[in-house]
């Protein structure tokens, strides 16, 4: 065995284990289920969320290149793909799974399943896996980059015009003012401070992951509080979450067979396969936990997030045996 073998088994094995984050969200979770915050404590985070989720939506505006973007869009058909299979095959299935609603699972675990097919890829783990895999790597920070872009705008869009009509659910008037307020604005404003902004940003990545992360444990503590309050595990059996982490692993393999194989019958080469395989099945954690806490901020969106929470550590674990696999063979 090589030592590149050796080292590129050794980068997606780690990615199968469950990394710090998701450890601190999980942790979150469940010190939210044991200690939510009660009382005079609910103001205080919920005031803290809000602004947090400012902050971090300002930090994606200041990270996102938009000339970038616009310029790697000369590659029009692999982003067409790839959005395509973001923002129209995802949420198709989505719906299809209304089906499971309500005698397999709760209402509440169907509209998480259908709201995780609304959010963007992810950005870092879409091009981190495609490099590992030898793919398409411009291609793929391009598309990852400009779904997160859209989705800001395209996300909210979808949950008003899909949520709302297809699974009765009622999203509060207010919320499109909120989406603007803590989404839209932020994001804006940290595009327009780019030329003041993005250089310390870029120099102080560290210090922004750990803001990222911790604005996401945050969320989570706060969802998973309001949950609580309202009783949530009262509202799912044991028997339900495992159907739900069923359906996302059938999901995730379905959106990972069909994007390769699409890729291949349009004509598009080995690597623009892999960036189109790894880019248009991920879903974001970190963009999709706060716009959730924005739009259902009159639900228990404790559950809500619960199988974006899932499907998040299914792909990591999937897509990193993967670009283990398609590293080998190309070394080959």
């Amino acid at each position: 065995m090589s030592p590149d073998t050796t080292a590129v088994r050794g980068v997606w094995w780690r990615r199968i284990r469950i990394d710090r984050f998701l450890l601190a969200i999980i942790t979150a979770a469940l010190i939210a289920s044991i200690l939510p915050a009660r009382g005079a404590a609910v103001p205080f985070f919920d005031s803290l969320t809000t602004i947090m989720i400012a902050v971090l939506f300002f930090l994606y505006g200041t990270r996102l290149e938009p000339r970038e973007a616009l310029a790697g869009l000369k590659h029009w058909r692999l982003h067409a793909v790839i959005l395509s299979f973001t923002f129209v095959v995802f949420p198709l299935i989505g719906l299809s799974l209304r089906l499971l609603a309500p005698q397999l699972i709760p209402q509440q675990l169907y509209l998480g399943l259908l709201y995780l097919t609304l959010v963007p890829s992810t950005v870092q783990s879409s091009i981190n896996f495609t490099s590992i895999a030898r793919g398409n790597v411009a291609g793929a920070i391009v598309s990852a980059s400009f779904s997160n872009l859209i989705g800001v705008l395209v996300t909210p869009l979808l949950v008003l015009g899909l949520m709302s009509t297809t699974s009765g659910l009622r999203i509060d008037p207010g919320s499109i003012w909120n989406i603007v307020a803590q989404i839209l604005l932020p994001f804006i404003a940290g595009q327009l401070s780019r030329r003041w902004t993005a250089h310390f940003v870029a120099a102080h990545k560290k210090a922004g992951k750990l803001v990222d992360h911790g604005v996401i444990v945050l969320v989570v503590y706060a969802a998973f509080s309001a949950g609580m309050r309202e009783g949530i595990w009262g509202m799912v059996t044991g028997g339900e979450l495992v159907i739900t982490v069923a359906v996302c692993a059938v999901m995730l393999t379905l959106m990972l067979s069909l994007s390769w194989s699409v890729a291949g019958w349009l004509g598009f080469s080995r690597e623009d396969r892999i960036a189109i395989q790894f880019c248009g099945t991920k879903k974001s954690l970190a963009t999709g936990l706060p716009m959730a806490t924005v739009l259902f901020a009159s639900m228990p969106v404790g559950l809500i997030v619960l199988p974006l929470m899932i499907f998040h550590q299914a792909q990591l674990m999937v897509c990193g045996a993967l670009a283990g696999r398609y590293a080998r063979k190309s070394a080959d």
